[in-house]
């Protein structure tokens, strides 16, 4: 059965490069790789979200239609701060500690069990760590976004990542 990715974020230029966007990015460098070059398209479905990211759930609801889409072939790609910038977790029903995205997500379908790209995104200095909803909304470097494309690349040949 085919897969629905789902890559979270903020629509707009303004929120393109935040830390929150990751997903969305996730879903833009994905697309653009030689994946798609492959004909793995028929294999599973990739769309960004066009709400903010605190409405998440409304639009995977809309986007698993009428039970086209499994739960359990719903992968969901988002900004994680647990983890640190450079790594990455697929796990199916572990999330975050705190994220209002993947929340809306989970109270909208009525569970947890769905697939999720944690893409680690903290790269925050302890002495001078910022707040975690302020961090977020703050754009990568350009470091960092180099840091994302070789994420991006592992995560895609992933042996849990749907081929």
């Amino acid at each position: 059965m085919a897969k629905l990715i789902i890559g979270l974020g903020n629509p707009g230029a303004k929120y393109s490069r935040n830390r929150h966007n990751v997903g969305h990015m996730f879903v833009d460098a994905t697309q653009k790789s030689k994946l798609k070059s492959q004909n793995l398209n028929q294999k599973f479905k990739i769309i960004k979200t066009d709400v903010f990211m605190n409405d998440s759930g409304t639009f995977v609801k809309w986007a698993m239609g009428n039970g086209q889409w499994a739960i359990n072939d719903l992968y969901i790609a988002h900004d994680d701060l647990d983890l640190p910038l450079g790594q990455y977790k697929i796990q199916f029903g572990v999330g975050p500690k705190v994220h209002n995205g993947v929340a809306s997500v989970e109270d909208e379908l009525g569970t947890k069990d769905f697939w999720r790209i944690r893409i680690g995104v903290d790269s925050r200095q302890p002495e001078s760590r910022k707040a975690g909803k302020q961090f977020v909304l703050e754009d990568f470097t350009s470091e960092e976004l180099e840091t994302l494309k070789g994420v991006f690349d592992a995560i895609a040949k992933d042996r849990s990542f749907p081929h």
